[in-house]
């Protein structure tokens, strides 16, 4: 082993390795025997491709660029395709990025997509996900998000059908709308097995999804029209994030009632209501995309779902054991979007050294295998961090749970005496969290001697509604305090260099990270900051602001109107620029909805003239969080940059020049 510096070392992984491991497959779903999905191209604008994994095992993508197979429901996105068997073979529907109409494709066919919804009144503003292919009444069902002005909040949603001959494509009077606009989100239409009801999950602001949901319900007539619509389960404070049909009739839900999200039934027109599995466990998660799955029912009744307390892990249900089974395989966390056929489920897992693999569980021989996706081995594993969950005490003694990464790489070693530099990651949501699977980008780091901690501060999902419910009101004290706790008391055991503590997030994460340069809670720990996409001033990310979806998140995180403009002035980094004495780095996609350029721009006029070194990298065509190869390369160049300069050690090929 050769000897040098913490953050000097020379490391086989590249910022391209990086660019190309971004992302994960998504989406995953059936066409009669066959699975889909979708697959990230960072190399290619960062668009999604359709994939299909036939009967003989072969995959490939079936639309060529530009197609970009993704919604912009919530901003966020939803399921953005569905398919069935048709005359042909496969008829898909699918809703294409740049315009958000949906269109058919029959791959098989022959024939190219052809357009089923009509351009909206404003550029991209009627926007599908979630479509149900309704064969017997010859329309697509699906989750309609219909922009009325040009203002972020002048949009409704409701269930809407639409013709599959194409008859809409230019008439917006064909497309019939199934619900009112009474609620102002909707998710997750389920067909019973008689196709003769139909589920979906609905709330209303200022509720957020793990807020407070309603199960609805309605019954369908002959004619394809929606009869007997009510809520059934759910409200007063409880989030239901899933619900699935067993083949008896009755709904499998999951809601948090109990302080959890358990597995619940409910018959759907009766009282009748039980509990399928209650433990202190998540077996969901926060909904910020429309159709994730985190459980599915087979043939067999038995359910598949994934579930853990900061971890998730798979498991099959046993209903007539009553006994969860865990799924053996390599893999640690299973993401949500779970698809099962027949008494085969198929899922996204991950571990420390593999990303996301799309993986075959055949739930009654008990065997697994990867069947797409498969992770390639790019480096040595040895040159991959290797995750040590830690729990940290915080203010009051409350638990702060996060991984710690250690510097790692088998050719070298510091001079003896020298503590590595650390650097704190903040993820974004807030009400989200950080799983302890291989990010190369994370690899990048550590293999060249800077350590990284993950903090799932409170107010992080996985650990019951209490933990995430520590950040009601409280966001920009809470999470900035956990993680300057974790700072403090990786410096003070030794693990990391007082001296050379960093902190670096992106949308959620960001503000946590420039509130930590601001905060008392935070003063004097960090060296420099790497803020990404955030928000910086919470009065101004309200209504039209922001996105529909979170334009009254706020409320609940920081406080209800009456009390937002002084909490904003207490704790938002634009107001206390004078604080900052830290070099820090902001980058930002000049087409972000979610947190405008505008946000960024607010702290450059606030440290204007001030001294403080820093840089803004801007990126044109970028929304919220970074897609294109070009961009990612760009992004991590430059925070390299940033803490060679700030902790003083040789950095990569790269100018960043910081103005004071």
């Amino acid at each position: 082993m050769q000897q040098s510096p913490y953050g000097a070392w020379e490391s086989p992984i590249t910022v391209d390795m990086v660019a190309a491991a971004d992302g994960r497959p998504g989406f995953l779903g059936t066409v009669g025997e066959e699975l889909w999905w979708t697959e990230p191209r960072p190399e290619e604008g960062g668009r999604r491709a359709l994939m299909r994994r036939k009967a003989d095992g072969t995959v490939a993508s079936v639309l060529p660029e530009p197609w970009n197979v993704r919604s912009r429901v919530h901003e966020y996105g939803g399921t953005p395709w569905t398919g069935v068997i048709g005359e042909r073979g496969p008829l898909v529907v699918f809703t294409d990025f740049a315009d958000q109409r949906l269109y058919a494709f029959e791959p098989d066919a022959g024939a190219e997509p052809r357009p089923l919804s009509p351009v909206g009144s404003v550029p991209s503003g009627m926007r599908w996900c979630e479509p149900l292919v309704m064969e017997e009444f010859g329309e697509v069902w699906a989750v309609l998000e219909e922009f009325t002005g040009e203002r972020p909040t002048e949009v409704r949603r409701v269930l809407a059908a639409v013709p599959l001959d194409g008859s809409a494509a230019e008439d917006r009077a064909r497309v019939r709308e199934l619900t009112d606009d009474s609620y102002r989100f909707l998710t997750g239409p389920k067909l019973s097995p008689t196709r003769t009801t139909l589920a979906w999950i609905a709330w209303n602001h200022p509720h957020m999804p793990w807020d407070e949901t309603e199960l609805r319900v309605a019954g369908i007539t002959v004619t394809g029209e929606l009869r007997d619509l009510e809520t059934i389960a759910g409200g007063d404070g409880e989030s239901i994030a899933q619900a699935e049909w067993a083949a008896d009739g009755t709904l499998v839900l999951a809601g948090d009632r109990s302080g959890w999200w358990n597995l619940g039934w409910k018959e759907p027109w009766g009282p009748e209501q039980g509990t399928v599995l209650a433990a202190e466990e998540e077996f969901a998660g926060p909904m910020w995309t429309l159709g994730m799955r985190w459980f599915q029912i087979l043939a067999s009744g038995d359910i598949a779902a994934i579930h853990g307390a900061g971890e998730s892990r798979l498991g099959i249900f046993d209903g007539w054991e009553r006994k969860l089974n865990p799924v053996e395989g390599p893999w640690t966390d299973w993401a949500p979007g779970l698809v099962a056929l027949g008494d085969t489920v198929y899922g996204l897992a991950a571990s420390p050294n593999t990303g996301y693999e799309v993986v075959e569980v055949d739930a009654v021989k008990g065997t697994t295998r990867v069947v797409a996706a498969a992770h390639e081995v790019a480096v040595d594993p040895a040159y991959l961090p290797v995750p040590e969950h830690r729990t940290f005490a915080g203010e009051d003694g409350r638990e702060i749970h996060a991984h710690v990464y250690p510097p790692r790489n088998p050719d070298y070693a510091a001079p003896e005496g020298e503590l590595p530099p650390y650097a704190v990651w903040v993820h974004g949501g807030p009400t989200s969290h950080v799983r302890a699977v291989l990010d190369m980008e994370l690899a990048y780091f550590t293999s060249r001697g800077i350590g990284v901690v993950e903090v799932n501060y409170g107010g992080s999902t996985g650990y019951g509604r209490a933990y995430r419910e520590r950040l009601r009101e409280r966001w920009g004290e809470v999470d900035v305090e956990d993680c300057a706790s974790v700072a403090r008391a990786l410096a003070a055991e030794g693990t990391a260099d007082p001296a050379r503590l960093a902190i670096r997030g992106g949308s959620a994460g960001g503000w946590t990270a420039a509130a930590s340069l601001t905060s008392p809670a935070a003063q004097g720990v960090y060296a420099c900051a790497v803020v990404k996409y955030p928000i910086l001033d919470l009065s101004g990310w309200t209504g039209n602001d922001t996105h529909d979806f979170e334009s009254q998140y706020v409320y609940s995180l920081v406080g209800p109107p009456e009390v937002l403009e002084e909490r904003s002035l207490e704790r938002s980094p634009v107001h206390h620029a004078d604080r900052i004495t830290v070099p820090f780095l902001l980058l930002q996609g000049l087409e972000d909805a979610i947190c405008p350029p505008a946000q960024a721009e607010k702290l450059l006029q606030a440290v204007a003239g001030r001294g403080v070194p820093h840089a803004y990298r801007t990126y044109e065509g970028e929304q919220h969080g970074f897609r294109k190869d070009s961009t990612i390369v760009d992004a991590v160049l430059a925070e390299h940059a940033l803490y060679a300069q700030v902790f003083g050690f040789a950095g990569p090929d790269f100018e960043l020049e910081l103005k004071p």
